[in-house]
């Protein structure tokens, strides 16, 4: 599974990309995990299954799912507990979830 982390400007987005990378790690989970910003979307969605989201673009949120969900890519938008989580694991989780369930949310209007 391939997973984005994006923030506003990428520097958080790498702390987050890093603990769910560990995590996956220490699970036996075969997962890639990048950062990048909003700045990047949509074009860093092509290699991407999962685009998990910071909190803070929550005011936005509808259009990033949007260009997500039109490449088939799975979201979630990460609530701020999770964002500043010391470790992956619910971010790891919801990324899991985002990924199993991105074939529904394609369908849903």
């Amino acid at each position: 599974m391939r997973i984005l982390v994006i923030c506003g400007a990428g520097a958080s987005s790498a702390f987050v990309a890093h603990r769910v990378r560990h995590t996956a790690e220490a699970r036996g989970l075969d997962v890639h995990v990048a950062a990048g910003s909003e700045s990047d979307l949509p074009a860093s969605l092509g290699p991407v299954d999962v685009l998990l989201v910071g909190p803070h673009l929550a005011p936005r949120f509808e259009k990033i799912r949007l260009q997500a969900v039109h490449v088939g890519v799975g979201v979630a938008l990460m609530e701020a507990t999770v964002f500043a989580s010391q470790n992956g694991d619910e971010a790891l989780d919801a990324a899991i979830y985002a990924y199993k369930t991105r074939d529904w949310a394609e369908t849903k209007k």
